[in-house]
């Protein structure tokens, strides 16, 4: 059986069945394009195919709220921004992804994906501010493997001998995150969309326990590769993988890759790796804030007349996350949130966010003698360990959750109802990505901050950003956001910035020059009076 004609059952799914057809089929689909032949199409109801398609779709999106997700804005710059989409049948994807679509109970897209998936399916680099929750995901996902279907069976055969003997392998999608658990959501969802086609989905990631057999899989075939940046480099030079071929590019989470530290190797396998120059590639990049760092690797890897889209917070700035701050003492933090969970449902997915590695153990250990089902992810612990946990919480078999904010980037956790700053963090920006945690895609979420004088330097921020979400101020926030200036570096963004990710650095753009397109289904950046004494 050719390798390149496997289906990508290195996501989890059935190995193709004995009868499945060598090579590629001679029956064109509806845009005259050759492909394998669907070898699910021969296997009866039942059995493997329904196992495969319940453990990718089974939970579906149930109680996802789309029609929330239009109160978020979204702002495109650039030349002849491609027209946004208000539904999915409007975008002629190909029709194995849209049955991969339905699948999923996708009702609409997000106001991040009418306007990145027009884009992109016309071949346009994209910079993108926006946070995860927001759909992004799917709307890098969605055009490149419509482009790597509609590309044949060419885009699809792409390996040589590297010179150590080794079979290389050269991608035709990457995407690089910051986070083992990042790759590994975006793995799963890649799984998804390229459900029951050609495409092989692989992901790399650190972790000396995981390496073998991810390499095993690799040399199955890889025509999109999800990886982090060091785990890849790592195998690129050992001779498995190569880009030159690589077609399409995506840095999601890139401001949090560059606090990690991988700038370096990122540019690496950007600009000397062989990989295609800019003008030969499509480049998307996806980060939560813009800053100067950013900008630079937004003009060093796209081209100049990339797409530039702004959107609202998901979260923050919106009413379905009901944002409460108390004031608790460092001493009763503990009794406090025992006081929280007993209110709770015990079924109630609760994240709990502190500062240190030490912290997470320490209070996991607490809550668990006071007999709470309850697992914690940090630094320390082993990657196997970090996933078991995760996959626990996920399940809802263990409904609590202690993570540090470092293990915690990137998590892409539905139905978490309830996120609860034990500690709470030192920028506002962090704060936004914690409580970004609940309120997913639409859904009601709740988001409760202890506070006390340790914090004051937050609370001007904190102030702002509760006004803005038409949430209550307590008392005693509102009386220390007046009597301190702003605290942390990102006090001073101007309110566009604070309702949406970023802006168009580029000059023509930065007083609406240009091409400009806005979708805002309600009034952004009204802040109103409330706040505007405190700077008399």
């Amino acid at each position: 059986m050719r390798m390149d004609s496997m289906a990508n059952w290195q996501c989890g799914g059935p190995q193709p069945p004995k009868n499945y057809s060598r090579g590629y089929g001679r029956m064109p689909d509806n845009r005259g394009n050759f492909y394998p032949p669907n070898q699910y199409d021969s296997m009866p109801p039942g059995g493997n195919r329904n196992m495969r398609r319940k453990e990718l779709f089974g939970s579906g999106n149930t109680g996802i709220n789309f029609d929330k997700y239009e109160e978020i804005a979204v702002e495109a710059t650039g030349h002849n921004v491609p027209a946004c989409i208000q539904k999915f049948s409007e975008l002629n994807l190909h029709p194995w992804i849209m049955d991969n679509i339905r699948l999923c109970h996708y009702d609409k897209p997000t106001p991040v994906q009418k306007f990145a998936i027009p884009t992109a399916l016309e071949n346009r680099d994209l910079m993108a501010c926006a946070q995860t929750g927001s759909g992004k995901t799917a709307a890098f996902l969605l055009p490149i493997l419509h482009h790597i279907l509609s590309g044949g069976p060419e885009m699809l055969r792409k390996s040589d001998t590297a010179p150590n003997g080794r079979r290389r392998l050269y991608p035709a999608a990457l995407v690089l995150a910051p986070t083992r658990e990042l790759t590994l959501q975006i793995f799963n969802e890649a799984c998804k969309f390229s459900y029951r086609t050609p495409i092989m989905s692989t992901i790399l990631y650190g972790g000396r326990e995981n390496y073998r057999d991810q390499i095993n899989k690799l040399r199955i075939g890889c025509h999109l590769l999800v990886a982090t940046p060091g785990r890849l480099n790592d195998v690129m030079n050992q001779g498995y993988i190569g880009l030159d071929a690589c077609r399409f590019l995506v840095l999601d989470e890139a401001d949090r890759m560059l606090d990690m530290g991988f700038e370096p190797q990122i540019r690496q396998i950007v600009e000397m790796s062989g990989m295609p120059r800019r003008s030969h590639r499509q480049t998307m990049m996806f980060s939560a804030t813009f800053p100067h760092e950013i900008q630079m690797l937004a003009q060093d890897f796209l081209v100049p007349d990339y797409v530039f889209l702004a959107v609202g917070r998901v979260g923050s700035t919106s009413e379905n996350i009901t944002q409460k701050l108390v004031w608790v003492e460092d001493y009763d933090k503990r009794a406090f949130l025992l006081d929280l969970l007993n209110a709770s449902s015990p079924e109630t997915l609760t994240l709990i966010f502190v500062e240190t590695k030490r912290g997470a153990a320490d209070l996991a250990y607490f809550l668990s003698g006071e007999r709470y089902s309850v697992v914690a992810i940090h630094g320390d612990l082993k990657q196997f360990e970090r996933e078991q946990h995760l996959e626990s919480f996920r399940s809802g078999n263990t409904p609590i959750l202690v993570a540090t904010a470092v293990a915690a980037r990137g998590l892409d956790i539905p139905n978490v109802k309830h996120v609860i700053n034990y500690d709470l963090p030192s920028e506002i920006d962090e704060y936004v990505h914690r409580i970004g945690r609940t309120g997913r895609v639409g859904n009601i979420g709740l988001a409760t901050t202890f506070f006390n004088n340790k914090n004051k330097n937050m609370a001007r921020d904190l102030a702002e950003l509760l006004v803005e979400a038409n949430q209550e101020l307590p008392d005693f926030l509102e009386r220390m956001a007046r009597e301190n200036p702003r605290g942390t570096q990102h006090g001073n963004r101007s309110r566009n910035q604070r309702n949406f990710g970023g802006r168009d650095f580029r000059d023509q753009y930065r007083s609406g020059g240009g091409n400009a397109a806005m979708h805002n289904a309600r009034a952004v950046g009204n802040i109103g009076s409330r706040l505007d004494w405190w700077d008399d």
